[in-house]
Formats: C-alpha cells, sequence, structure tokens
C-alpha cells in the first residue's frame, strides 16, 4: 500500500477503493497488481459496458475465442466464459486484501445480463450461475435495484450469494434495497447459513444524478435554479449515507449483526465527473465517511491520487444542509421522483446497448476464428 498520499488517506479515512475497471489485459500485464500495491486499490468492479470495451481492445482474447470457436461455443456462452474467466483471476489477485480485511474487501463484481433487469426468476438463476461458475469467496454478483431485482436480491443473499446492488438512484429506492438485504440475511439464517459469510454492497450512483438535474436546472433557466447546478448528486449521497447509518441501527439490523452477519456497506458509483468545469474529484472528496467503498474508473483513481485533497469525513453532519438541496430542487420544479424513474430506466438500456455490442463483437469475433 502506499504512504502520505491522498489515495492513503482516503483509505485511512475508511473509504474502500475499488477500481470500476477490468480487462485480462490488466492482469496479465500486471496493471491491477501495480494499482493494488501504488493506488490503495481493494476491490474492483465491472458491468456489461465495461466487458465491451475490453474485447473492443481485444486481442489479449483472440486465443481464448480460438478456443471456444474450436468448440462451436456460441456468443452469449463465450461471455460468459470469459468474463467469469476474468473475474476468477482478478478475485486471486486480490485474496491477499480478502483475507488480511476478513472479506471486508478485496472483492471482484460481475454483473448479471441487462436482460433479466425485470425479470426476478431470470435474475436469480444467472446470480446462481455466475456465483457457482467464478467459485471464489470474495467474488460478488450485481443485480440491479429494480422492482423485479429486489426479489432476486433477497433470494440470493437468502441462498448465501454475496451481491453488490447496482443501479440506485433514489432514497426512497435504497430504502427497499436495505430492506431485501436483511430479508434475504433472515432467510439465510432460517436455512442454517453462516452470515458471515455473506457480503454486499448498496452502489448508489451519483454524476448521473447531477447529468440529468443539471439539464432540467438549465430549461428551467432562473437564477434560483442555476445556483443548484451540480449540488445534487453529492446531496443525495449524503442522504444515503444517513439511512444506512438509521437502518443499520434498527432493532432489526441489530439482531442480524448479533448473530455474524456484516452491514451492507453504500457504494458510491458514478464518480467519474461528466461536466469538464467541475473539480475531477468531486465525486471523492466530498464523499468521505467510514465503511463506504468509493469505485472510480482509472481517470479518477489517478486524479484523486495526483491532487485530491482529503479533509476527512464529510458526509456525516451534512444533513440538513444536504436536504435542504433536495427541497431546493422541487421548489424550482425539478420533479426528484421522475428523475429517479428515468436515470434507472437509462441505466437498464445504456447496460442492454453495450451488452448487445458486446455480444455482436464476440458473435464477429467466434466466426473469424472458425
Amino acid at each position: 500500500m502506499s504512504t502520505n498520499t491522498p489515495t492513503a488517506a482516503l483509505s485511512q479515512a475508511g473509504v474502500s477503493i475499488w477500481l470500476d475497471d477490468l480487462s485480462r489485459k490488466r492482469i496479465t500485464t500486471g496493471e491491477l497488481e501495480r494499482l493494488i500495491a501504488e493506488r490503495d486499490v481493494v476491490g474492483v468492479t465491472t458491468n456489461p459496458t465495461i466487458f465491451a470495451n475490453a474485447f473492443a481492445d481485444g486481442e489479449s482474447y483472440t486465443s481464448a475465442l480460438h478456443d471456444l470457436a474450436a468448440q462451436g461455443t456460441d456468443a452469449e456462452h463465450a461471455i460468459f466464459e470469459i468474463t467469469t474467466h476474468d473475474v476468477r483471476d482478478a478475485a486471486d489477485h486480490l485474496r491477499d486484501v480478502y483475507d488480511r480485511t476478513d472479506g471486508y474487501d478485496g472483492r471482484v463484481s460481475i454483473e448479471v445480463q441487462p436482460g433479466v433487469a425485470h425479470d426476478t426468476e431470470g435474475t436469480i438463476a444467472e446470480a446462481h450461475a455466475l456465483w457457482d461458475k467464478v467459485a471464489r469467496p470474495n467474488a460478488m454478483v450485481k443485480i440491479p435495484a429494480t422492482i423485479e431485482g429486489l426479489d432476486a436480491i433477497t433470494a440470493a443473499i437468502g441462498a448465501g450469494i454475496s451481491i453488490n446492488v447496482t443501479l440506485i438512484f433514489s432514497l426512497d429506492r435504497y430504502r427497499e434495497v436495505i430492506d431485501a438485504y436483511l430479508t434475504g440475511l433472515e432467510q439465510a439464517q432460517a436455512a442454517g447459513i453462516d452470515l458471515s459469510t455473506i457480503h454486499s454492497v448498496a452502489s448508489f450512483f451519483v454524476s448521473r444524478v447531477d447529468t440529468e438535474i443539471d439539464k432540467r436546472l438549465t430549461d428551467i433557466g432562473t437564477d434560483e435554479a442555476l445556483a443548484l447546478k451540480s449540488k445534487a448528486g453529492v446531496a443525495n449521497a449524503q442522504l444515503a449515507y444517513q439511512l444506512y447509518q438509521e437502518a443499520f441501527a434498527s432493532d432489526r439490523a441489530a439482531a442480524l449483526l448479533a448473530a455474524g452477519a456484516k452491514r451492507q456497506r453504500p457504494l458510491w458509483a458514478s464518480t467519474g465527473v461528466k461536466d469538464p468545469a467541475l473539480p475531477d474529484t468531486l465525486y471523492v472528496v466530498e464523499l468521505v465517511a467510514p465503511g463506504v467503498v468509493n469505485t472510480m474508473p482509472e481517470k479518477t483513481l489517478e486524479a484523486t491520487f495526483d491532487h485530491g485533497e482529503v479533509r476527512g469525513d464529510t458526509v456525516t453532519g451534512s444533513y440538513a444542509e444536504a436536504g435542504a438541496v433536495l427541497d431546493a430542487l422541487a421548489k424550482v420544479g425539478v420533479d426528484y421522483d421522475d428523475v429517479t424513474a428515468t436515470l434507472e430506466r437509462e441505466g437498464v438500456e445504456k447496460f442492454d446497448v453495450s451488452w448487445n455490442e458486446l455480444v455482436e463483437t464476440v458473435r464477429t469475433a467466434l466466426e473469424a476464428a472458425r
């Protein structure tokens, strides 16, 4: 681990740094190991867009695709085989972190196909398939926090599968996600599963909230509206942390924690700044709190390492001010519920587009290899 750097300071403040990127090249060249050693990275997240980009740049997959083509494998099964292989390898590289932190970190996430985002049973089946195929205790399966995903989250947790709940935008949905997790733990407990082996994070998206709300504020165009630009993402996340603190201080959660369960940690996702006028470490330094994860694209990670100003906990105690931001947004005409519903729908759609691109890329590569 690095010392006397902003990423070290972030870690010391209680933030786990996870890299929001994975490819076979990153693993085989030693780049992942370097980021673990020099940038305080203690986890990795993936999604269909990340894998689509990896395959598009994919000479490192040529041999694997040739072997799969020789077996007559179709594109979707090839993707399953290759992505689970990458996640398994990354999990092995992070196993020392996992062991050292007693499973708290050292995690690698892999996402169910976006096509099952609104299919509870399909999501459950795929979560089991991914978990069984990766076969590493430090893996996590990512399930979108759609209405249909909530029951799938409960079922997967109840079966002892560690879950990264993704695409959370609203505080109301986050409450439902926590409830789904606690219900799953109760089911696991009833089934005799060791609760200490089940881990979960709740991925609360940040920059996309600002992107959508800032667009609406620009359209409104008043001085009051424009003064609120680029404040909603951080405020929303700060209030999510308050919700996390309250939920895991409840009697229900306390009983599960006493039985060995772990808290479902908040994870800040979508932390790369989309507006170039904003500080490039905004969604890192303004969201420092004990017990959270910040999953960063490499550009944001390097910016944080280079010049991030870590000022300690910037979340606890911010709740009144954060609530005032959301109240002010409502007063100028921004419909929070519509914003978050739009972002959830678009989030699933974007991953679906990336998945289709990935399938087409792999299908073409398999045909060329035959």
